[in-house]
């Protein structure tokens, strides 16, 4: 498995309120970057293309209330993958977010997709960050 994580953000909002955005995919496309195409979701699913890379499909397989989301891949994803939303209370109304994206992905795939998917965790958290206190 590759593993691709965020940078750690502390983001001015209370985990409840990060939580319950990060839990309807249909919040998401305000958190993604211009390479991402053809957003369709429900607030349990979603689909989407990157760019030059791949069509994807996720849904959410776990979640413990305000501090992980697990979202699955699922449907025509070309290799199988989890994303997890990890938060973190800091006090003070402060939350500490980290996105992580575990993949299996053949050696080949590894050496093409990690600059991409290293660049979206980082997107998605640095954005989430902006669209919660904005």
């Amino acid at each position: 498995m590759a593993e691709f994580k965020s940078n750690k953000v502390v983001i001015n909002a209370k985990p409840e309120k990060v939580f319950s955005f990060l839990a309807d995919f249909n919040n998401f496309e305000k958190l993604l970057p211009e390479q991402v195409t053809n957003w369709q979701s429900t607030d349990k699913n979603c689909s989407f293309t990157i760019k030059g890379m791949a069509d994807l499909a996720m849904h959410i397989s776990d979640k413990n209330e305000y501090s992980l989301i697990r979202y699955s891949s699922e449907g025509k994803s070309p290799f199988p993958f989890n994303m997890d939303s990890l938060l973190n209370e800091l006090g003070d109304g402060q939350t500490e977010t980290q996105i992580t994206i575990n993949a299996k992905l053949n050696p080949m795939l590894k050496m093409m997709a990690s600059r991409p998917l290293s660049n979206f965790v980082n997107i998605l958290a640095e954005k989430l960050k902006e669209e919660m206190e904005g």
